[in-house]
């Protein structure tokens, strides 16, 4: 009995040594940095190559794209472990609309620079930087941002002064400890919650940050801008229940809108129509002051 005890407690202590193993090899790779080269724009943007420094030393590369004089700029914030090129599809309708147009490569993405990715703490820093040089080349034009998932996230905590006149938030998590869950429920059923914990502790440790730097629905009553929340009816990463729960705490004047069928994916290739004609619509309000 007492043999068969040691065996089985042996046995637990090694199952929990893989799991822990396991957990610290997928949160390495969670965190590593989708550094890859982006070259030339493409010819039909006519785009200005980019490259920002901030005060830490990092580098934002990114391409603008000039528009109409003073018909405002907007600021294009791609989806983790993806570059400037996610938001290609959108800068050319918002380009061919004369709006100026601007793309980046988020830190610790494309050709940033940044040792890791940080679910959008240090990201941050990089719009911090990009919104203060675009107020200062476009100094007589409103401000927009479209931010998708991790581009949302790290808008919002970037906290930008002075706030843009628009912002577009698309599939962007409440919380860390959320994002994490809703992705581990995916293959993990009710055992999820079991998991999460063993990614959420390894924060501090590899990146210096906790869980509370990393919850964009406590910063974003903080964000007086008008704002246009997207998600996809059938997103299970930012479930209907999240994106609700962000819109409650959005200051007015804000506008919602669930995307039929949609996942987790790019949510202008789903119904570009649709989004273009919305997304148009809110920036002639906002930047322009056109009445609906």
């Amino acid at each position: 009995m007492f043999r068969s005890l040691i065996v089985l407690i042996i046995l637990a202590v090694i199952v929990v040594v893989v799991i822990i193993g396991m957990a610290i090899q997928v949160g390495g790779k969670l965190i590593r940095p989708a550094h890859r080269i982006v070259g030339d724009a493409p010819v039909d943007l006519s785009a200005e190559t980019v490259v920002l420094q901030n005060g830490h030393g990092n580098v934002v590369a990114g391409w603008l794209v000039h528009g109409k004089p003073e018909m405002g700029v907007v600021l294009l914030l791609h989806g983790v472990r993806s570059d400037r090129r996610q938001m290609l599809g959108r800068a050319r309708f918002l380009s061919e609309a004369g709006y100026s147009v601007m793309l980046i490569d988020l830190p610790a993405h494309g050709e940033s620079s940044g040792e890791h990715i940080t679910f959008g703490y240090r990201e941050a820093e990089g719009v911090r930087t990009v919104m203060h040089y675009l107020a200062e080349r476009y100094p007589k034009n409103k401000i927009a941002v479209i931010g998708v998932s991790l581009g949302a996230v790290s808008f919002v905590l970037s906290k930008s002064t002075p706030p843009p006149s628009a912002v577009v938030l698309e599939s962007m998590y409440p919380t860390i400890d959320e994002a994490i869950l809703r992705r581990l429920e995916k293959r993990l059923g009710p055992f999820s919650r079991l998991f999460t914990p063993l990614f959420l502790w390894q924060l501090p440790l590899r990146l210096g940050i906790s869980a509370d730097h990393l919850r964009p629905i406590t910063e974003l009553p903080h964000l007086h801008s008008p704002v246009l929340i997207l998600s996809g009816a059938d997103d299970r990463h930012t479930t209907l229940s999240d994106t609700h729960r962000l819109y409650e705490v959005a200051n007015h004047p804000k506008m919602l809108w669930i995307v039929k069928d949609a996942a987790h994916i790019n949510l202008h290739a789903h119904a570009p129509t649709e989004y273009e004609t919305r997304v148009l619509a809110f920036f002639r309000k906002y930047l322009q002051g056109e009445r609906e």
